[in-house]
C-alpha cells in the first residue's frame, strides 16, 4: 500500500475513534464507505464487486475470489483503499465496474433468509433478528413451515432491510450487460470450473485448474462449517449448504404466496418453466 493510501486509511480510522464493530455508527460508516468506493473507485483501483440478494452465496464466492485473484477481501470490517474484493447487496448499478452477480433460486433464498432474520448467528445479525422478531411475533420461531407464508408476505411487502425485494433485484440485474453472472447452484455443482471462468471473465486472470480445485476444497461447506452438507445448524451463518431445501419447507400456502409475488421472476431466471410448481405439495 502506498504511503498516501496508508495515511488516508489511518486518518479514517482515527476519525472513527476505532469504533466497536458492533456499534450502529460503525456499521453505518462502514456501509457508506463501501458504497462510495464501489460507486466511485471500482474501475480505478480496481475493485471486484460481488453483488447478490442476501443469502445467495456471495460471501462464499468472495472468499474464493480472494484466493483466486490474490487481493484482499475485507469482510465485515473497514474497506482497504486498494484493489480488493467488495461483496454487498446493491440494487442500483450506478458507477459500478467489475461486477459479478451471484444468483440463487429465490425459494432457497427465502428459507435461508428466514433463518438469518429470526435466529442469531456468528455474523453479528442480532439487531436484524431483534427488529424482525418485533415485526413478526410468531409463537414458535422454529416452526419454519408454519411461519413461512407470513414471512414471505413480510419479505415481499414490508421488510426494512434490505430496502428492496428479490424481484426488484432480479429485474435490475438479470440482463445487464458488462456484468459477469454465476449462481449458487453452478458453484455447488462445479466450484473449481466456475472459479476458473469467473477469474478470466471478471479480472482477465487465467487461474490454474489445479489451484482452483484447491481453493474450492479449502472453502467447501464441510471445511467451513465442520459439518456434512445438509447437516443443519440454525445458529450458524453457514447453515445447511444444500440446493433445493425449499422443497422441505414450502407448504402449499407458501408456494402460493411466493408465486404471487415472485413467480414471474423465477421463470425469468430459468428456475421454473411456468407456474405449475406452485400447485404442488410439501416435498414435491
Amino acid at each position: 500500500m502506498k504511503p498516501e493510501q496508508q495515511a488516508r486509511k489511518s486518518a479514517i480510522r482515527a476519525s472513527l475513534g476505532l469504533l466497536d464493530q458492533r456499534s450502529l455508527l460503525y456499521r453505518k460508516t462502514n456501509g457508506l464507505l463501501r458504497t462510495g468506493m464501489v460507486r466511485l473507485l471500482s474501475g480505478a483501483l480496481p475493485l471486484y464487486v460481488v453483488n447478490e440478494y442476501p443469502k445467495s452465496g456471495g460471501s462464499w464466492t468472495a472468499q474464493m475470489l480472494e484466493k483466486a485473484l490474490g487481493v484482499p477481501f475485507p469482510r465485515n470490517r473497514l474497506p482497504v483503499f486498494r484493489s480488493s474484493i467488495m461483496q454487498g447487496h446493491y440494487l442500483s448499478p450506478r458507477g459500478m465496474k467489475n461486477v459479478l452477480v451471484v444468483w440463487r433460486d429465490g425459494r432457497d433464498i427465502m428459507v435461508s433468509w428466514y433463518h438469518h432474520c429470526l435466529f442469531a448467528n456468528e455474523r453479528q445479525n442480532a439487531p436484524l433478528v431483534a427488529e424482525t422478531r418485533r415485526d413478526l411475533r410468531f409463537e414458535d420461531y422454529g416452526d419454519v413451515q408454519g411461519n413461512l407464508p407470513a414471512f414471505l408476505e413480510y419479505a415481499f411487502t414490508r421488510q426494512r432491510r434490505p430496502h428492496f425485494t428479490w424481484p426488484d433485484f432480479v429485474h435490475q440485474w438479470h440482463d445487464r450487460r458488462g456484468v459477469v453472472h454465476t449462481s449458487y447452484e453452478a458453484l455447488r455443482r462445479d466450484p473449481a470450473g466456475e472459479l476458473v471462468r469467473i477469474s478470466r471473465e471478471l479480472a482477465g486472470r487465467d487461474l490454474d485448474p489445479g489451484r482452483a480445485a484447491e481453493i474450492a476444497d479449502e472453502f467447501s461447506f464441510a471445511r467451513q462449517s465442520g459439518r456434512r452438507v445438509g447437516e443443519e445448524n440454525k445458529g450458524s451463518f453457514v447453515r445447511k449448504g444444500v440446493v433445493g431445501d425449499w422443497r422441505n419447507q414450502f407448504t402449499h400456502e407458501a408456494r402460493e404466496v411466493f408465486d404471487r409475488y415472485a413467480g414471474e421472476e423465477l421463470v425469468l431466471l430459468g428456475y421454473e418453466q411456468d407456474h405449475a410448481w406452485a400447485k404442488g405439495e410439501l416435498g414435491d
